[in-house]
């Protein structure tokens, strides 16, 4: 839920980006700002979008002094008149910055000093850069100098052309002179040799002095060039050393996390040392890595980033979310001692993970008069309504209901968190964090067909499996069950109603959501809020949540109160706002959460609570560190990194299996005609069978033709002992199915 950022300084050619923390003031003290270095010039942006339009401040290295401070901060002024006070996340990634700017720092100097050298050998020379030996420099120079030289040539060539034509006619007239007779035209003769003769010895200068030039220019550049050869050599020898020293590093890191790995808990010491240093110098290699401050309470904040690549698990089953949280408790010890446990089958051997896909097709470009189908659908049930693939995103409803573990983390935080309202925190920053990828989603998802089901199995990459059927089609309704082994299980059926009211669309999710966590007992349950989209019929369409949501422990009585601010053009408050704060049963404040759905969540523990006269709660002292969110990173249709695997093809999936889905295959890729006629197809025979199975139902019981009278394959409809409700609850037997590739009792659908 943030903006998408390079973690780590990453270094492109001779140029260095990252971000830094900067000294601005005593008020707002350190700020995040993105630094880019190239070309000897150290600049820095708010954000890595004003790039392209807004510096905000250039230091030159060539006569910058660089200082270093402690292990975070360190110093870059240039004599008094600009002075960068500069903190980097880690030690290790000062280094690097470190590093980045004294070698620039002694390259810009050497160029500036080559420049003058080659400035006084020849000053007529085209100008060039002393700040800096990028490949980009030197292309644009070496293309500069080929193209005066291409033009010395041009003029000589012309010059040569201008010798024979005045050589020739020269020659002629002094034949027709040699031919004449002293008479009256002999004064004429002469002067027209004479000024033939003229014209052949200016000619003559010309290209004496262009080839005088061109042999100074040739000369000249050669020297350079000569010079830029032999640096560039000793530079590709620091290179190969420092890449040999890097590849002996790596390889001794990689042996001692391999005898880390397969030594039993009890003789671990030394080798839990080893590892620990190397997880600790993998992860500041790893790019997808995120260091901020200490925080004076680290247990009581989450922040969790947009784009889901920056979180997504390490090698060693390690959430990128908890080192930005910096919580490190025992539970992500005995995680890391995971793969050193002797019955544990990885220390025998690590299979390796699928690598998923990261693109789909890009979204073709098709015009569509959106009124002409929108005008006869005010105040109607937008589910009954056939609409065109083009108002649609290429996955299904189901898709999008798996969607909701994109942050399934928090929920494997909150299944170790020993206090239940510290658990109740993070299961509210996960009711939360399922509205992340909404902001640009303005796509409609394919409406399932009944008995369309949808699996993710991610058990080997994260943990947990999740399977969700199509358990009725008016009113539709999806039922959901996810299954981890980090041990908690998340169950939900949604039934969405929608109304189109002219200008803006509201999509109201129906039913529940619960969550229950083994080693506590802990049972969660919520609602969701009202989506709007707005601007349907003129202007960009934008996406908001509003409402309230209480997230409630029904074995505690906790419960966690969230209120998502509707978007405002008069308030002052930050877009996307959401509040919250989690009591216990009697009702006292233990914790307060403020965010945003779209970019992360923060919460903290209540330090002082006082009552006012009225018996409400005053104002809460509270102490917490907000971050700098991370760019978002925009994709195919605005999906996610998950979201672009969801319609990826899998081995064994039941024919039902959202995968198969003909019409949206085809709209993903990019053949939306074929894949309107394909929809079209699909809901013609799933009325088709109702019809059959309505009147079936009727001739068995004489009932009256209406409802979909059709059971589920792999839910059943169970009242809940816990929350009282009724709901479709998974019913087992899928995961069996599929280990037996047995599917006789799938429909046929398709």
């Amino acid at each position: 839920m943030s903006e998408p950022k390079a973690p780590t300084p990453t270094p492109a050619g001779d140029t260095y980006k990252g971000w830094l923390f900067k000294w601005t003031n005593y008020i707002k003290g350190y700020q995040r700002r993105w630094f880019v270095l190239s070309n000897g010039l150290l600049s820095y942006y708010r954000t890595q979008a004003e790039m392209g339009h807004t510096c905000r401040g250039t230091i030159n290295l060539a006569t910058a002094n660089i200082a270093v401070e402690d292990s975070c901060n360190f110093v870059i002024s240039n004599g008094g008149a600009q002075t960068y006070h500069l903190k980097a996340s880690s030690e290790v990634e000062r280094q690097r910055w470190i590093t980045a700017l004294e070698l620039a720092k002694a390259k810009a100097v050497r160029n500036q000093a080559e420049s003058d050298d080659s400035g006084d050998e020849c000053p007529t020379s085209p100008p060039t850069s002393g700040q800096g030996g990028g490949a980009r420099n030197s292309n644009s120079e070496v293309q500069s100098t080929l193209r005066t030289l291409g033009s010395k040539v041009e003029d000589l060539s012309t010059c040569n052309d201008l010798i024979a034509k005045h050589g020739s006619a020269l020659q002629r007239s002094l034949s027709e002179l040699e031919g004449v007779r002293l008479g009256g035209d002999t004064d004429g003769k002469i002067r027209q040799v004479t000024e033939r003769a003229t014209l052949f010895r200016i000619t003559s200068n010309a290209m004496i002095n262009a080839c005088r030039d061109f042999l100074a220019l040739a000369q000249a550049h050669s020297k350079r060039w000569q010079k830029a050869l032999h640096s560039e050599r000793d530079q590709r020898i620091r290179l190969e050393e420092t890449l040999e020293q890097l590849a002996k590093q790596h390889n001794h890191l990689e042996r001692a996390f391999r005898g880390a790995t397969v030594l039993p808990l009890s003789q671990s010491n030394p080798a839990l040392n080893s590892l620990g240093s190397a997880k600790g110098d993998a992860s500041d290699e790893d790019d997808e890595n995120e260091f901020f401050d200490a925080m004076e309470d680290p247990a009581g904040f989450i922040t969790v980033p947009a784009d889901p690549k920056y979180h997504r698990r390490s090698g060693s089953n390690i959430s990128g979310l908890s080192a930005e949280t910096g919580i490190d408790d025992q539970s992500l010890c005995d995680e890391q001692s995971l793969g050193s446990n002797p019955e544990s089958p990885q220390s025998l051997e690590v299979e390796p993970v699928r690598k998923r896909r990261t693109k789909i097709p890009d979204k073709p470009n098709y015009s569509l008069n959106l009124w002409s189908i929108m005008k006869n659908c005010i105040g109607k049930e937008l589910s009954k309504i056939p609409m065109p693939v083009n108002f649609n995103e290429p996955i299904s409803m189901l898709q999008r209901l798996s969607e909701d573990l994109e942050y399934y983390e928090l929920l494997d935080k909150a299944a170790k968190c020993q206090s239940s309202l510290e658990q109740l925190c993070y299961v509210a920053a996960f009711t939360v964090s399922s509205y992340s990828t909404t902001v640009h989603r303005t796509g409609k998802p394919f409406n399932p067909l009944l008995g369309e089901t949808y699996e993710l199995d991610r058990l080997r990459e994260s943990g947990y499996r999740s399977l969700c059927e199509q358990v009725s089609h008016h009113p539709p309704a999806a039922a959901h069950h996810a299954i981890s082994e980090r041990g908690w299980t998340l169950r939900q059926e949604i039934s969405l109603a929608s109304k189109f009211r002219g200008k803006y669309l509201s999509i109201m999710p129906l039913g529940s959501i619960q969550c229950v966590f083994e080693k506590s007992n802990n049972h969660y349950s919520w609602k969701k809020v009202t989506t709007t989209v707005h601007n349907i019929i003129v202007g960009k369409l934008w996406i908001d949540q509003s409402g309230e949501i209480d997230v409630v422990n029904h074995r505690t009585g906790d419960c966690c109160h969230l209120k998502f601010a509707p978007y405002s053009y008069f308030s002052r408050d930050v877009a996307r706002k959401v509040t919250g704060v989690v009591t216990d049963k009697e009702g006292k404040a233990h914790y307060v959460l403020s965010g945003t759905w779209d970019e992360k969540m923060e919460f903290s523990r209540v330090m002082q609570s006082n009552k006012g006269e009225n018996g409400t709660e005053g104002k809460q002292k509270t102490v917490y560190q907000t971050l700098k969110v991370l760019s978002k990173n925009m994709t195919m249709y605005y999906f996610s990194s998950l979201a672009l695997t969801l319609n990826e093809s899998e081995e064994g999936v039941a024919p039902t299996d959202s995968r198969r889905r003909p019409d949206q295959q085809l709209m993903e890729a990019g053949r939306w005609d074929e894949a309107n006629a394909e929809k079209q197809r699909l809901e013609e025979k799933q009325r088709s069978v109702r019809r059959e199975r309505e009147r079936e139902a009727q001739r068995a019981a004489n009932l009256p033709e209406e409802g979909d009278n059709y059971e589920a394959m792999w839910f059943e409809r169970t009242e809940d002992v816990i929350t009282g409700e009724s709901m479709h609850v998974y019913k087992g037997g899928y995961w069996e199915a599929k280990d037996h590739g047995n599917w006789d009792m799938c429909p046929d659908i398709y």
